[in-house]
């Protein structure tokens, strides 16, 4: 008697780049391991790839193998070895990398039909090979400031993951595991799904438009209804920001009333507040990308670079152009 064959749903590609974070990747490994255990035979496989064959060190300094090279896959693109998911790991410093050969080959996977996606900040790189155009895409909170920046044809949301077509996106960590559970209910039900949440223990696959950050009354400690208005408001306006009288007419309060209420909640005036949040964007920007120092000073609303330069140093004991130096030295060591 003949066994029974199954066919496989999916064959994957992980693609590691350098400091890849390793949370992100685990977690959208692992379900795939578990579902073929569950299921009881082999519906998906995986390789690992490097650009060169060889181990890659994750920003925790674990290095991983890999089993393929760039060489290797262009090589198995034409025949029964092409995979139907590439997948692009990566974590911090990414805004710094740059491989032609890689891009191209993203390119190439896609127009031939494989689904192409990126892990934590891998947006940054499915970007810089011209897949994100008009499509969209999901990225850690941290980096999106400098990514909307660099990529304004990308529409770039703080979700924990996106789907769009054949793009898949997700924003690192722990949202990993929620895109690939996505991927695995889509291929075969939500039994499958809830089982392997069983196994890792969480309680939920979360929603993609779920939110990254903790919602502000967590993570300010705030519970004044007002006062977290008027801060989504500032977060909202930082390239023009509203004048507190604009901000007092939205939330129905006086000028006297809004200083009180910030004093008592913040400990800070509510322009200084809302000069801390545009500062703390502009550093992001800083740290992110290649802007011109004088541009990061209008996206984050200031009207001059010398004024800009004057409140980042008041708060942050250094200029724009050290800081900027410091990460470029930080990346070089």
């Amino acid at each position: 008697m003949n066994a029974i064959r199954h066919p496989i749903k999916r064959s994957l590609v992980f693609f590691l780049v350098p400091d890849f974070t390793m949370v992100a990747f685990a977690t959208a490994l692992d379900p795939l391991r578990i579902a073929n255990r569950m299921l009881g035979y082999e519906a998906y496989k995986w390789r690992l790839a490097s650009i060169d064959g060889k181990a890659v060190r994750a920003s925790n300094s674990v290095e991983c193998a890999v089993d393929t090279s760039l060489e290797e896959e262009r090589k198995k693109m034409a025949g029964p070895e092409r995979p139907s998911m590439v997948i692009v790991c990566t974590g911090i410093n990414v805004e710094t990398y740059t491989n032609k050969s890689v891009f191209a080959w993203l390119r190439e996977e896609y127009n031939r039909g494989v689904a192409v996606g990126g892990l934590c900040t891998g947006a940054y790189v499915l970007a810089n090979a011209g897949l994100l155009s008009n499509k969209r895409c999901a990225i850690h909170w941290e980096n999106l400031p400098g990514f909307s920046e660099a990529f304004p044809k990308a529409n770039v949301y703080a979700d924990l993951f996106e789907v769009d077509q054949n793009i898949y996106t997700c924003a690192g960590g722990t949202a990993a595991l929620d895109m690939m559970l996505k991927l695995i209910g889509d291929d075969f039900d939500d039994n499958l799904v809830n089982r392997i949440c069983e196994q890792v223990l969480t309680d939920r696959v979360r929603s993609p438009t779920d939110r990254q950050r903790l919602p502000l009354r967590a993570r300010l400690g705030v519970q004044n209804s007002k006062v977290l208005t008027i801060i989504e408001l500032m977060e909202a306006n930082l390239s023009e920001p509203l004048s507190l009288i604009e901000i007092a007419d939205h939330v129905g309060l006086s000028r006297r009333q809004i200083e009180r209420l910030f004093r008592t909640e913040m400990g800070r005036s509510p322009a200084r507040y809302y000069l801390e949040i545009r500062l703390d964007r502009a550093r992001h920007l800083l740290i992110q990308s290649s802007m011109p120092v004088v541009e990061v000073a209008v996206a984050c609303g200031f009207v001059s670079a010398s004024h800009f330069s004057k409140c980042y140093r008041e708060l942050y004991a250094r200029s724009p152009q050290q800081e900027r130096l410091d990460r470029k030295q930080l990346i070089a060591a």
